[in-house]
């Protein structure tokens, strides 16, 4: 069966709605041959990530980037997960071989620019691809985000599902 793991920093009660509503995505009804594993992001490792065929990844927008607990998540896992570096150490594009599926949600106050770059920078040098748009959402969180995050969900599981 495979597996979709969901790496999360859900401090607030507007990300944690956000976090609630891509769960319930992935776990919608037609979506029936998927394990939704699910890891606060200072607990995931990299078993964690080389036993799962997609990921979901949850952040909030703290100075201008990721928050610190996604960054310490990457940090952990990104060389074990595949991730490359090129001759300078910055992060590279990822070898050949099947690419990952992956989504991503930020939630912000007044900005989400700079961690999504962040993310997206890092992720980049992994065997990962995108299959959704990222999800920014500043401020106070509507039903709109809300269900725009189930979708977001149900896309990556429902990927890996078929």
């Amino acid at each position: 069966m495979p597996r979709l793991l969901v790496v999360h920093h859900s401090p607030t009660p507007g990300v944690q709605a956000l976090t609630d509503a891509v769960l319930a995505g992935a776990g919608a009804d037609g979506i029936e041959h998927v394990e939704v594993v699910v890891r606060p992001a200072l607990e995931a490792d990299a078993d964690d990530v080389l036993a799962a065929d997609g990921y979901l990844l949850g952040t909030t927008a703290n100075f201008g980037y990721m928050s610190g607990a996604l960054k310490h998540f990457f940090d952990t896992v990104f060389l074990q997960a595949g991730g490359a570096l090129t001759d300078d150490g910055s992060a590279g594009g990822p070898g050949g071989g099947a690419r990952k599926p992956f989504g991503l949600w930020v939630h912000g106050r007044y900005d989400t620019t700079g961690a999504v770059r962040s993310v997206l920078g890092i992720v980049g040098a992994l065997p990962w691809r995108q299959v959704a748009e990222v999800l920014e959402v500043v401020g106070d969180v509507s039903e709109d985000d809300r269900s725009a995050a189930y979708e977001l969900g149900g896309t990556v599981a429902a990927l890996l599902d078929s």
